[in-house]
């Protein structure tokens, strides 16, 4: 039978701690003091609206560039100790991606995380990875990162956690939901996600995350390869010069830490 105080909890969210990488972070939605706001943000909005003013506690603790061992060794245990009703745990994306890696060792760890998580938190909610197929560097890691989400899902269904599943949502495989670094979502594929993850949870949300895009004029061979040079030299040289330099996009970076819901609307608001 279904656990029904469990969806109740779910429904009823007065606390939510973000986890993750730069996904989670928001890389790809600039916000107007140079710092990203991202799905988990927008997505906290969408919870903190379900509650009386001022009666939600929203932390970010994501930071982009973080393998899974530095998530756990400096996200989690600061997720744990605040034992939010509702923790969200995307990890792992950073490691698949690395030449050599196991996908299986990797979901290893990540249920180590997730049991972590699951001891003080009411929900954990866990993330797959999206179908990388239209993604010229990873769309070879295709069935890598198939392998990570089926070990994602088994790992939620032990846990009864509830999946935000991005290999599923059909919008994001639009090039207009993704950053000119092809690597990171834009704001409306991060707002895309945020609703996914409403529907995850069984809330009412306000906006189809499948919704249609409006039509885009065709473009021409000579403009696909000119937008394919200008992201190789903006994007793919320097991506390619950090990892053989050893160095992280989050070397230097902080997590946003503790957010009001009225911060980010603001912030929102001042880019819309």
């Amino acid at each position: 039978m279904a656990d029904d105080s469990k969806n109740d909890s779910r429904s009823v969210i007065g606390s939510y701690v973000a986890v993750g990488d730069s996904f989670t972070e928001g890389v790809g939605d600039p916000g107007p003091d140079g710092a990203f706001v991202g799905w988990a943000d927008r997505f906290a909005v969408l919870l903190a609206d379900r509650r009386p003013e001022g009666d939600f506690q929203y932390t970010n603790l994501a930071v982009r560039g973080k393998l899974l061992d530095q998530i756990v060794a400096d996200q989690v245990p600061q997720a744990a100790e605040l034992a939010p009703d509702l923790v969200s745990l995307c990890a792992g994306g950073n490691d698949i991606i690395r030449p050599g890696t196991d996908p299986d060792e990797v979901a290893e760890r990540f249920e180590a995380a997730v049991s972590r998580l699951a001891e003080v938190a009411g929900t954990v909610m866990v993330t797959t990875g999206f179908d990388t197929r239209g993604v010229p560097l990873l769309k070879h890691l295709r069935g890598k990162i198939a392998t990570y989400n089926g070990h994602v899902r088994a790992i939620a269904d032990r846990y009864d956690c509830p999946v935000l599943d991005l290999w599923s949502l059909r919008s994001v495989q639009d090039r207009r939901a993704w950053d000119s670094d092809r690597l990171h979502l834009s704001p409306e594929g991060h707002t895309r996600v945020a609703l996914r993850a409403g529907q995850a949870l069984g809330l009412e949300i306000p906006a189809d995350p499948e919704q249609p895009w409006p039509p885009l004029p065709p473009r021409g061979t000579l403009d696909v390869r000119r937008d394919d040079v200008h992201w190789a030299r903006e994007h793919l040289v320097p991506w390619i010069g950090r990892r053989l330099r050893g160095e992280s996009s989050g070397d230097h970076v902080t997590a946003k830490g503790t957010l009001s819901p009225e911060d980010i609307r603001m912030r929102i608001a001042s880019v819309a």
